[in-house]
């Protein structure tokens, strides 16, 4: 049986504000101490490593850089070493005076390449927002090229803030391609990125074409990477959301990638194991996983009312079911039963980024003039795989 010879944390986004009681300070005091918890428990107990991805303060004030350094390292164990790196919001206060300020505070410098356990582990810091110049590019190449000669059949973990685009959940509004050209010729990167604050609980969270691509999530809050939905990209229940990856190594080579919800203390049930050959033949995790998803269905006794109240429409129904995966969202369709003819759609995601998933949805419906309608909503998962049944049920406006 394999046993695991490593172990290290990637958190990203924690976003920590001046007021020390801030919401974000105390999910990094838990995420933290579950840590370390996690670790007492296993066979193999150290936490080698932890990575912060960025966007760790808000606004890149130094009060906020010292209101996470107080808690982070207030809870850091002897033993577990620390790579801290800026992006976007820490750059508030400029380029220079942010990197002397990780320098003076953390003893940090923007671009790092060192080996834990044997494992090479590079950690590159963007510029200008979230882009990658020149000098950060030779670095990462550099870096790259050492770490391959010294072990090419070993992962080598990468840790930049922005995604790389066409990659994980997120990647499409909120990454960047600057790295890609660099990356393609390193098949055993195992890249980790935040920025997006997209849900790590997401099968799309992992990703793998020329690289393998997690996401990091957020201590903050959720933002979401469709657009069509009634509110934007941001859900009504974003700020109850906060999220960070735990990795394994074992001794087989072996990389177990486990995601873990930091308001209920509990890991998800979606670990992703990324096995040795680090090739584009042996990867599972591709875009070719909507050839084998299960589709959604809604279950017999399924729920699903429309209440009318003045000008104001909502739509409550239960949650579908979808075998060994999760609903992603739900789309709504409202037709005049007179003419036939669709006069309102909207969609709503299903809260899968909760660890416990709301019981039902609720989809606000803009205004109707008088009339009898019929309302329908299909349930959608993250492939493309929609419900061949739908909930359906009649409302008036009078």
């Amino acid at each position: 049986m394999a046993k695991t010879i490593l172990r290290f944390a990637v958190m990203s986004d924690v976003h920590v504000h001046e007021n020390k009681d801030c919401r974000e300070l105390i999910r990094l005091d838990k995420g933290m101490k579950c840590l370390y918890a996690y670790a007492d428990g296993c066979d193999y107990k150290s936490v080698d490593a932890i990575f912060v991805v960025g966007d760790f303060a808000n606004s890149g004030k130094e009060q906020e850089m010292l209101n996470f350094k107080e808690v982070f390292y207030g809870n850091l164990r002897p033993g577990t070493d620390v790579t801290i790196s800026v992006a976007s919001h820490e750059y508030g206060s400029g380029i220079p005076e942010t990197h002397e300020r990780m320098r003076r505070l953390f003893g940090m410098e923007p671009d790092i390449h060192k080996v834990i356990k044997g494992y090479h582990f590079i950690s590159v810091t963007p510029e200008r927002g979230t882009r990658f110049d020149q000098p950060q590019k030779d670095f990462a190449f550099k870096a790259l090229e050492e770490a391959r000669l010294d072990d090419p059949d070993k992962a080598i973990f990468f840790f930049q803030h922005p995604h790389v685009n066409g990659t994980v959940y997120g990647s499409h509004d909120w990454g960047e391609k600057d790295l890609l050209p660099t990356f393609i010729n390193f098949p055993q990167i195992i890249d980790f990125s935040g920025h997006s604050h997209a849900p790590i609980n997401d099968p799309r969270n992992v990703h793998q074409e020329y690289i393998t691509c997690f996401g990091t999530g957020s201590f903050s809050y959720t933002e979401l990477d469709e657009f069509e939905k009634y509110y934007g990209t941001v859900p009504p229940d974003c700020d109850d959301f906060s999220q960070y990856l735990i990795v394994e190594v074992d001794d087989a080579g072996a990389v177990t990638v486990k995601s873990f919800d930091i308001i209920t203390g509990q890991f998800f049930p979606c670990d992703h194991v990324v096995r040795p050959p680090f090739t584009p033949e042996n990867f599972v995790y591709t875009d070719k996983r909507y050839e084998t998803a299960a589709k959604p269905y809604f279950a017999a006794n399924t729920p699903i009312s429309a209440a009318v109240s003045g000008d104001r429409i909502e739509v409550t129904f239960g949650q579908a079911k979808i075998d060994g995966d999760m609903v992603n969202d739900y789309l709504l369709t409202v037709t005049d039963k007179k003419s036939g003819r669709i006069v309102r759609r909207a969609s709503a995601w299903s809260g899968y980024y909760h660890y416990y998933m709301p019981e039902s949805v609720t989809i606000p419906v803009q205004p109707l003039p008088k009339g009898d309608y019929c309302v329908s909503v299909i349930a959608r998962g993250f492939w493309k795989n929609a419900s061949d049944n739908a909930l359906t049920t009649d409302f008036s406006v009078n």
